[in-house]
């Protein structure tokens, strides 16, 4: 799932442009044009670094030069230093934000991930931990990203991706079994459908209709545990994925992930993540 450099310079540039307007003034009426500087990006929070190439690729596309230290996927704690820039000041600082902006971001929603998962690993559970499609609308392939550097699953990107029947598709078609009917005869072999349910009885359903995978939406553990059950006194169960979705957090995610289920989706890893503190600070003027 990573892009060309090319194509996510063209990404990055667009989102540099946002923020610089028509230039960054304070640079500009402070520092003399051509000024090299020397410069690095710390960690001041422990976690997960996520949105070093993206910082590499951005900051090389200026002119900069860039030594990383680390690798996405690393665990870092406060205080270490993850890349050394040099070049023209003024290109620093004017990439400084975003850059900032992109490696929190994607490293708290590493970091969050990579605490889920271990969290299962603990306690032997062999569940799937995904993200859900709630990121930042233009950051989409970031956050995704930074879920899969993390250690969870994905999901859907876009809406190609899968067939993934909800309420309003079934309205639309007259019920569950119509839905997964209409999905299935013209869907091409290469798309898995999954179907959303609201209580037991339509999980069956969605089982014996043919459908790859059906998602119990916002059910209790309770609930799910009777679903599994049910589904279990069925031949379905044994080429069926089912997956919980709705109300699941970080401090009950054990509750649901031990009912039976084979795959666990959260909002809250791409929709509130809390941003690593990072900086970026010039450590030598050269005049």
């Amino acid at each position: 799932m990573f892009l060309p450099d090319k194509i996510l310079e063209e990404k990055l540039l667009k989102m540099l442009v946002e923020d610089l307007g028509q230039g960054d003034v304070t640079t500009g009426l402070i520092t003399t044009h051509g000024t090299i500087v020397e410069a690095e990006i710390v960690a001041k929070d422990s976690g997960v670094v996520a949105g070093i190439k993206e910082t590499e690729v951005l900051m090389k596309s200026l002119g900069l030069k860039v030594e990383t230290s680390v690798c996405d996927g690393e665990k870092i704690r406060p205080g270490r230093r993850l890349i050394k820039i040099s070049g023209d000041a003024g290109a620093i600082l004017s990439v400084e934000r975003t850059v900032l902006n992109i490696m929190s971001r994607m490293s708290g929603i590493a970091t969050t991930t990579r605490n889920l998962v271990e969290k299962l690993r603990k306690t032997k559970l062999k569940v799937t931990v995904a993200s859900t499609r709630k990121t930042a609308p233009g950051l989409m392939y970031l956050d995704k990203k930074a879920v899969l550097i993390g250690g969870g699953d994905t999901h859907r990107f876009h809406l190609d991706d899968m067939i993934l029947i909800k309420d309003n598709h079934i309205a639309l078609a007259g019920s569950i079994d119509d839905a997964v009917a209409k999905a299935k005869k013209s869907a091409s072999f290469s798309k898995k459908i999954e179907v959303e349910v609201t209580n037991p009885e339509d999980a069956l359903k969605v089982a014996k209709a043919g459908a790859d995978i059906v998602m119990l939406d916002n059910f209790a553990p309770a609930q799910i545990r009777k679903t599994c059950a049910l589904l279990r006194k069925t031949e379905v169960q044994k080429r069926i994925l089912i997956e919980a979705s709705g109300g699941i957090t970080s401090e009950n995610i054990l509750k649901y992930a031990s009912t039976g289920i084979d795959v666990v989706s959260l909002g809250e890893i791409t929709d509130s993540p809390k941003a690593l503190d990072i900086s970026l600070e010039i450590t030598k003027v050269n005049k």
